[in-house]
């Protein structure tokens, strides 16, 4: 056998493991995704992830479904995707609640910036201070806020869990009105809702979805919303900044992660379908409905505001005292 014939069939392996390669890298996906959302059916969270994987599952050729992971303010579910198997075939829907924990919890099992890899921004949702309308008499935040001093520890304000955006709005509307209210921590916005609703909590700073519709049949009140704009599905409602609460700007976005080791060119398919999904006049519409504002972008824009937004609510915590074992 000559050099040149071991030569070339050389250069016909490499080429063949070459293309065998990259045919192993154009074929994902070849079997369902899973779309893991920490929180319980019936939340934001949820709504979003199902309307973004419907989509995902026409764009990509394979079904997207959606699995929920509930507990400990979301860091369950993160937990869980963060450990899964690289592959591109486990994701984790994601919200600010994460950037939350991360100085929240003492112990978590995972590093947010580093076990999970930033795929594109979905959508932001604020926040709104609702209560009971049958139950609580207050018309407005001042209303609200003179009840509250009137009655220290009396007042509930329920929560997606411990950790997470709303309880953190709660810390901070207290620090900023110098009122003492009673916190109680649900699995998602479903149970919560559903106790607000029955009056076993008086008020919540929950993401508009779940409660929108409720609002328009009157059973709860709205009385601001906490970004620094008003949301365009309640036009008509202050934002606490307007109520006279200097500087609160917290609302709640949400964004598709991997695990951290998820395969570049994986990474970037998903990035560029997704970005696509959340660019087109149906899926804004339908964001539009839940009062939700698309966001997009790329793997890097949504690992900057993980970033900043760590730093952020890390001083929060800290000045609110909020912490978990």
């Amino acid at each position: 056998m000559t050099n040149s014939y071991v030569a070339k069939a050389c250069l016909m392996a490499l080429g063949l493991g070459a293309a065998a390669l990259a045919g192993a890298q154009t074929a994902w996906p070849t079997r369902p995704i899973s779309l893991v959302v920490p929180f319980p059916a019936g939340g934001t969270t949820d709504v979003l992830a199902r309307a973004l994987a419907e989509k995902l599952s026409q764009s990509l050729g394979q079904p997207v479904v959606v699995e929920s992971k509930p507990g400990a303010g979301a860091t369950l579910g993160a937990d869980y995707v963060a450990k899964a198997k690289p592959d591109g075939y486990t994701l984790l829907m994601g919200a600010v609640h994460h950037t939350i924990a991360t100085s929240v919890y003492k112990k978590l099992p995972y590093d947010f910036q580093k076990d999970l890899a930033p795929i594109t921004l979905v959508a932001m949702v604020p926040n709104v201070l609702v209560v009971n309308a049958a139950l609580t008499p207050a018309k407005n935040v001042a209303e609200l806020v003179a009840l509250a001093k009137a009655a220290p520890e009396k007042l509930a304000y329920g929560s997606n869990g411990n950790g997470t955006a709303q309880h953190l709005i709660g810390t901070q509307f207290q620090a900023s009105t110098g009122t003492t209210l009673l916190h109680v921590p649900y699995k998602g916005s479903g149970p919560l809702t559903t106790d607000l609703l029955g009056g076993q909590v008086a008020m919540s700073f929950d993401t508009i979805t779940p409660v929108l519709q409720h609002i328009k049949g009157g059973k709860l009140r709205p009385l601001a919303v906490t970004t620094a704009k008003r949301s365009s599905v309640l036009p008509d409602v202050p934002t606490l900044q307007e109520a006279g609460l200097k500087d609160f700007d917290i609302g709640t976005w949400f964004g598709v992660l991997a695990p951290a080791a998820t395969p570049k060119d994986v990474v970037a398919r998903l990035s560029a379908e997704t970005a696509k999904i959340v660019a087109s006049p149906d899926f804004a519409q339908r964001m539009e409905a839940i009062g939700a504002e698309p966001i997009g972008g790329t793997p890097d824009q949504m690992a900057k505001r993980i970033d900043d937004e760590t730093v952020k609510f890390a001083k929060l915590v800290k000045d609110g005292k909020v912490a978990i074992d």
